[in-house]
């Protein structure tokens, strides 16, 4: 039971400094075991397993966006008494790891082939351990809460085997097969990749109209293209079976310039023959869709290009050549020959990249795919079952999910890479008979494993139930935890992986991974454009740590923005949340120099209280209530502004200068209570902020009476109904718009606090009369008035300033001061404000949506607001004619 001394008080400075506050807790935090799951049976569990960062450097701002939502989650949950696991755990990302690590032995003169695929493995490993480390120690200084006893990697033996089974399993059945077809090529990485592994963008390029001659002379065909150096793996040109302007030529030959092939003019109803000439060239080795036509048409496929991207043996004379070069070289012929009509520039979409940014080759290549019909209707399917369904946060993305589910392709998903699950199938070195099984052959002298990897996507697919020790359905966190509850990730991945983790979990364990996804969106720079290190323009989550602290940083990615929406970047933002922070911290400094020596045992809310004291209450407990609803429905913003507002303006600008005024006074009774308040409130504060900012809430948690040896264990708050007064809230709130109105009239005319004045308030009901009498010394402390008077009988002055509020209308008699005209254009203004609120509550009445949903509490609560709104613009109106009139 913590008491508060001096020493206590001295440690607190009188501005908020993060590094101080920060440092060495993390430790004392897992060192305590308090990041562990309860393993209380009659909890009720809760679990997450983190977003895993892949190991080729430091966590970006998208990932710290992740799992500051995620650890909000999880101590939300662990202080709400729930069995809370929080998995944490990184990715081997095959495609940037190993280029990371390549590129390393580069600066060596080295390259993977010199090492040779055991030792580089090695090497990589290696490198895997170092940035490990630093992720974790990333991880601390966000002040994540996970359990690091059972942090998991994909490449971890545990993974290796689930990958292995699901792979196994799914080649018995049907669904991965290997097969010849068109894939996205990365000439840079020399690999394979999906299709959402390449990135779209516009670059300049331009349209090359070529003629073919017809063999037998009767004539050439146009045809345009943006790749000129694919031609010489054309082996058809098509023309739409029903174009009447290329009836005659079906059945015939063209001859492909430069190689002086002969090759067929067929018809497929693929041709667009409103686009370009209506004639095209058939390229099955190196087109998607020229591909699906060859397939039709029995085409020989022609590859033209290297691995690497230039030009093979088929090409001729062109072999060796870079295809910009072939390119290059292959119109420059085509114009001297004559075959080339005109050359049109454009800027077109090009695919390219994702890990390394060159432009994506389409190219026939032999792969290991999954077959996605099945697996995508399961998962659609799975959609209409309201027991087994996934819930999107916000819900609209569970459209772009199953747009996506309905039209995938085939996923490619072998990588020509050492860096990675290999692939469990293995050939005979005499035969060719394939062997797919999770074990090598017997006699694996004869056999040779195939060289590929799996896409890092594959095992991360498997990351919720294979991290919880499936295939072992015997495992108890399996059991206990799975499926986990709530998934956080930008909406950018729904594709990569939340899908894929949908329908793996589907098929392997008849489950949903987790029941909620929450969708974040991206981080932008100030101006809105994407972060990325091209545009110089990123910022690393450390730095701002370094500057700010990472409760600042956890505040700003919590609050700014809501589910699925971008948020864009900003210092000025950064400093506001800081400035917050600090506002907690001074509000604290000040609750502590009045509470020297109370304990906890002393905090006593039974007796007598001030208006003031109802209503801080009855605020705390609605916010409680506020904040506890909008964290289960992941609207952390709105729950961020609740406790902002509540914070800032309800108990540091009001509660707490109202209480100096009791703090000062000869009742010592009144005084206990107000410093029991004052505890009692800053207690629950620091607990409702608590999943947001973990650091300065421990460090003033120590400071303060409390029961809990940590807040990570102190219990959530709940709502105490016998502290909500509704009316106390009503008449603080008029007292309290009664205060601004005289401080905004003094503003207005240049009248400062120091400036004595007299200040006239007329009562339009006898319990706002009596409630404004009974707070006079609020009146005088706020207002500094020279006279005061609170009377019904009150007369307004000809010359006096106006303000009408809910139960009182307000006159500061400013004689020489007042404009007679401006008053009355500021009252008019009023008038129109009073206006729009009346039209907006009639409109919010007259939807029977929100007066039949609403709760009956809330539908009268608009309709006093719109009483009250009636009445002072009656007054206000009255007012108007009574200026008018002198």
């Amino acid at each position: 039971m913590a008491e508060i001394g001096a020493s206590k008080k001295e440690q607190m400075s009188t501005k908020y400094q993060p590094s101080e506050v920060e440092k060495g807790r993390y430790q004392e935090w897992v060192q305590s075991g308090v990041f562990k799951p309860s393993g209380d049976p009659k909890a009720k569990p809760y679990s997450i397993v983190i977003p895993p960062p892949n190991v080729t450097g430091k966590l970006h701002l998208g990932h710290a966006w992740d799992v500051t939502l995620q650890d909000m989650l999880i101590r939300f949950k662990r202080m709400q008494g729930y069995d809370t696991l929080w998995l944490p755990g990184m990715d081997h990302a095959g495609i940037a790891t190993q280029a990371k690590v390549e590129a390393k032995l580069a600066e060596s003169g080295l390259s993977r082939y010199d090492l040779g695929r055991e030792k580089f493995i090695e090497k990589t490993w290696e490198w895997k351990e170092d940035y490990a480390s630093t992720i974790r120690k990333q991880w601390a200084k966000m002040g994540i809460s996970v359990d690091y006893d059972r942090e998991r990697f994909t490449l971890d033996e545990g993974l290796s085997d689930a990958v292995k089974k699901v792979f196994v399993d799914l080649y018995n059945k049907g669904i991965i097969y290997r097969g010849e077809y068109i894939i996205n090529w990365d000439s840079k990485a020399q690999t394979a990749l999906s299709d959402i592994e390449v990135i779209h963008q516009d670059d300049d390029g331009a349209f090359y109209y070529m003629t073919y001659p017809l063999t037998d002379g009767s004539g050439v065909v146009e045809i345009a293209t943006t790749r000129p150096e694919t031609m010489l793996g054309d082996t058809a040109v098509a023309v739409h079976p029903d174009d009447p302007r290329y009836q005659d030529i079906i059945g015939k030959t063209v001859t492909l310039p430069l190689l002086n092939k002969e090759i067929p003019v067929i018809a497929d109803s693929y041709v667009d023959r409103d686009f370009g000439t209506g004639v095209v060239k058939i390229t099955p080795a190196h087109d998607p869709n020229d591909f699906l036509v060859g397939n039709r048409h029995d085409l020989p496929r022609v590859t033209v290009m290297n691995p690497d991207a230039t030009m093979n043996e088929n090409a001729g004379k062109y072999a060796g050549l870079t295809r910009e070069e072939a390119r290059k070289a292959i119109v420059s012929e085509l114009k001297a020959l004559g075959r080339l009509d005109k050359v049109e520039h454009m800027v077109h979409s090009v695919g390219h990249s994702e890990r390394t940014g060159v432009v994506v080759e389409p190219m026939l290549s032999t792969q290991w795919f999954v077959k996605m019909d099945g697996l995508a209707k399961r998962a659609i399917d799975n959609q209409s079952d309201p027991n087994n369904r996934v819930d999107f946060f916000p819900k609209r993305f569970e459209q772009t999910y199953l747009t996506w589910m309905e039209n995938v392709h085939d996923w490619v998903i072998s990588r020509q890479l050492w860096w990675g699950h290999r692939i469990p199938a293995w050939y005979h070195k005499k035969t060719g008979e394939m062997y797919v099984g999770i074990d090598a052959p017997k006699d694996s002298d004869n056999w040779e494993q195939d060289p590929d990897v799996l896409d890092t996507w594959f095992s991360s697919a498997l990351w919720p139930f294979s991290t919880m020790g499936w295939p072992d359905a015997d495992n108890p966190d399996f059991k206990r935890y799975f499926p986990t509850d709530t998934l956080v990730t930008g909406y950018d991945i729904i594709f990569f992986w939340v899908s894929r983790m949908i329908f793996q979990s589907l098929e392997f364990t008849g489950k949903r991974p987790f029941k909620n996804v929450l969708l974040h969106g991206l981080i932008r720079a100030a101006d809105g454009r994407k972060m990325s290190k091209s545009l110089g323009n990123g910022v690393d989550p450390m730095d701002v740590i370094d500057s700010y602290g990472a409760d600042t940083l956890r505040w700003f990615l919590a609050t700014g923005s809501a589910p699925g929406q971008d948020v864009r970047y900003s210092e000025e933002t950064m400093k506001s949340s800081w400035n917050f922070i600090n506002k907690i911290w001074n509000a604290s400094r000040f609750v502590l120099l009045n509470l020297e020596g109370f304990t906890v045992q002393d905090i006593d809310l039974n007796g007598p209280k001030t208006l003031a004291d109802k209503w801080i209450l009855s605020r705390l407990n609605e916010v409680i209530q506020k904040t506890t609803e909008l964290f289960d429905k992941f609207e952390f913003g709105e729950a961020g502004r609740q406790l902002y507002h509540f914070i800032w303006d309800d108990y540091c600008d009001w509660y707490i200068e109202m209480a100096k005024e009791t703090l000062t006074s000869d009742d010592q009774e009144a005084v206990h209570m107000t410093k029991s308040i004052l505890a009692h409130t800053l207690n629950n504060i620091l607990r409702l902020l608590h999943p947001i900012m973990p650091f300065v809430t421990e460090e003033i948690w120590q400071s303060t009476p409390h029961k809990s040896e940590s807040i990570v264990v102190a219990p959530y708050p709940t709502v105490d109904d016998s502290l909500i007064d509704p009316t106390a809230v009503k008449e603080l709130d008029i007292l309290v718009a009664a205060i601004k109105a005289v401080r905004n009239i003094r503003q207005e005319m240049d009248t400062p606090l120091s400036k004595p004045v007299t200040i006239l308030i007329k009562p339009t009901q006898d319990a706002v009369k009596e409630m404004l009498i009974d707070n006079t010394a609020y009146l005088e402390r706020f207002c500094h008035p020279e006279y005061l008077t609170i009377s019904e009988q009150v007369t307004a002055p000809a010359q006096a300033m106006t303000a009408v509020i809910d139960g009182a209308e307000i006159y500061l008699p400013l004689a020489g001061l007042i404009d007679v005209d401006e008053e009355i254009k500021r009252l008019e203004g009023e008038l129109v404000k009073l206006d729009k609120e009346i039209e907006r509550i009639d409109k919010k009445l007259a939807n029977e949506s929100f007066v039949s949903k609403a709760p009956e509490k809330i539908v009268t609560k608009e309709k006093e607001k719109r009483i009250g709104y009636v009445k002072q613009h009656r007054s206000v109106s009255d007012r108007i004619e009574t200026l008018q009139q002198n």
